[in-house]
């Protein structure tokens, strides 16, 4: 049980003879635990250097155990202290390991895979394998072909896991069917989501370490390939890409900050009239007619006070409503 934190079962086998007795002389061990003396004795030695036990100077010489809870303890906070020591060398090497290979074989930071299935494939292995976060730009089209009629369930399990989620929907993709509710349910587990006009691509950066950049043309109406990225300055310049583009977007919200003032389908119009989308793309993300939209959109105004729906827009967020 002990080796986990560096005692070996010899180790362990003598200190548990130790606390049995609370103290006791060398032969008494000996016999407890059926070791040479020799071996008794230098296990003995470890256990006093590691503060789990203490030697007496009377005749004949007796060690006494230290408490467990206070001896073991030491130990474990010395060891979990050098773990961290560990794993903070190991990002050292790492970082010098990926900046000795960034140059040496160029041809390996980029790869292409082809075909639905394969993309499918790398798309969800990558999320798999993701520590701290996974960022992207989402846009039509896409390679799934139920995207967004059913929930990510690889994001929602890593969600559960503490797997951050920042994603940045392209006003183009409101309009389909099913998106609020996916991503509301995306929201609901932990994603933090954004809209932005024209995103310039779809992207998904896996921590700092991956990037997958699909590869459309303007005839595609699916992602049947895509780039792989791997640790290089493009993939620098991707995750700064991200970061600003994040900065200049407008968050989702599923409710209004006072429930007082707006209801949760109003805070969710608003968020779309931020974000610039028409009548038609807020009616099919919201599920209602577009005489509906206009007839909200026309209370908006009035309770502001505006005159246009980009002043209703900017009223709203300068009241703290979006």
């Amino acid at each position: 049980m002990l080796e986990a934190i560096g005692l070996s079962q010899q180790d362990e086998a003598v200190y548990d003879a130790l606390v049995r007795r609370t103290q006791a002389t060398v032969s008494e061990l000996v016999h407890d635990c059926h070791l040479p003396v020799s071996a008794a004795r230098r296990t003995l030695r470890s256990l006093v250097d590691l503060g789990l036990a203490t030697r007496s100077t009377g005749r004949p010489v007796r060690y006494v155990a230290v408490s467990p809870d206070s001896g073991l303890e030491a130990v474990l906070r010395e060891r979990e202290a050098g773990l961290r020591d560990v794993r903070l060398h190991i990002g050292t090497l790492v970082k010098m390991y990926r900046a000795g290979t960034r140059f040496a074989h160029p041809g390996d930071l980029i790869e292409m895979v082809s075909g639905r299935d394969e993309v499918n494939h790398h798309w969800v292995q990558m999320q798999q394998n993701t520590r701290t976060q996974m960022r992207g730009f989402d846009r039509p089209p896409y390679a799934a072909p139920q995207a967004h009629t059913e929930p990510n369930h690889v994001e929602l399990a890593l969600l559960k896991r503490g797997v951050k989620y920042r994603v940045i929907y392209d006003r183009t993709a409101l309009a389909l069917p099913g998106w609020l509710e996916d991503v509301t349910a995306g929201m609901r587990h932990g994603e933090q989501a954004r809209i932005a006009a024209d995103l310039p691509m779809k992207l998904a950066i896996s921590d700092d370490r991956l990037a997958i950049i699909p590869l459309l043309r303007p005839v595609d109406d699916m992602v049947a390939a895509s780039y792989v990225i791997h640790p290089s300055p493009l993939l620098d310049a991707l995750v700064a890409l991200f970061e600003m583009t994040w900065t200049r977007s407008v968050p989702v919200q599923l409710n209004s900050p006072d429930s007082e003032v707006l209801s949760e389908e109003e805070a969710r119009l608003l968020t779309l009239l931020a974000s610039g989308a028409t009548d038609k793309a807020a009616s099919r993300a919201l599920g209602w007619s577009e005489r509906t939209v206009q007839r909200h959109v026309t209370k908006l105004m009035n309770r502001v006070g505006a005159q246009t729906r980009f002043q209703v827009a900017m009223e709203a967020t300068r009241r703290g409503w979006i």
